[in-house]
């Protein structure tokens, strides 16, 4: 664990209300498991208790970021990757990706006979065109859809694109260079948004908050956006190491208690 800067830094944290936001996969919970701990559930409550503002802010889609995040009593959400922002249970805003460059993977994946499915509503449904996609790609994440006479150029939105490539096919696809993208498994690429500061940033200004005292806790390299000198990043101890150079605090892992820990730290709980 890091200490903080320096000790009238932290006294200074300790003193007025903070905003905080919260990844949630591998730093509310545990690894990919989607289990919050406990110990993170209880401190959640306590800091809303003690005054201050709670979100979460994950790549999840927002029906799906919404429905964890209330199940633990938070309804301020920035869900998409930083395109959704969900405040008090209302949709703010849930906007779609680039089209433009999303059709033009599109056309560049169907060209290379790479099978593929999007992500084209506030569901936990993405469809596909072939059985080819559901025979590869296995995960749990949404339910596949296949629909034969899907016209992706006719589609209004787009929240997420699931390509069907290993790493070593990935550098073949030149489109991609245009789009933020993700993996978490050898077997499927998540082109998805990649901007929690961006979300930040409207909630924050939506809610007239300063900057200054925003809190944040991630654990991946989709965090690392968020990640800001002007606020004060916690990174967990199970973090990537490139996260834990960004962060003004490194805490302990999300097994080992570490939300409970930083926020006793600072005496925000």
């Amino acid at each position: 664990m890091m200490s903080y800067r320096t000790e009238q830094n932290r006294r200074m944290i300790m003193t007025s209300k903070k905003y905080f936001f919260f990844d949630y996969d591998g730093t509310l919970t545990i690894g990919g498991t989607g289990k919050i701990t406990e110990s993170a559930k209880k401190t959640l409550g306590l800091l809303m208790d003690n005054g201050h503002f709670v979100a979460i802010a994950t790549g999840r889609i927002q029906c799906d970021a919404y429905k964890r995040g209330k199940e633990i009593g938070v309804e301020n959400v920035i869900s998409d990757g930083g395109n959704g922002v969900t405040i008090d249970g209302q949709i703010v805003s849930m906007e779609s990706m680039d089209m433009k460059a999303s059709v033009t993977l599109l056309d560049e994946l169907e060209l290379k006979r790479i099978n593929w499915a999007v992500s084209c509503e506030n569901s936990l449904v993405r469809y596909c065109k072939t059985e080819g996609f559901t025979s590869e790609v296995k995960d749990t994440y949404m339910k596949t859809v296949v629909q034969p006479e899907l016209d992706y150029k006719k589609l209004e939105k787009l929240y997420k694109i699931f390509v069907s490539c290993s790493p070593e096919r990935e550098k073949e696809i030149f489109s991609l260079d245009s789009l933020p993208k993700v993996r978490y498994n050898p077997i499927c690429l998540y082109v998805e948004p990649d901007d929690k500061y961006s979300g930040i940033m409207k909630m924050v200004n939506h809610i007239e908050a300063p900057s200054e005292d925003i809190v944040v806790f991630g654990d991946g390299t989709n965090d690392m956006k968020m990640f800001r000198k002007e606020w004060t990043s916690i990174a967990m101890g199970n973090a990537r190491e490139a996260l834990k150079e960004r962060a003004s605090f490194v805490t302990r892992s999300s097994e080992e208690d570490g939300i409970e820990y930083a926020c006793k730290y600072f005496g925000w709980i």
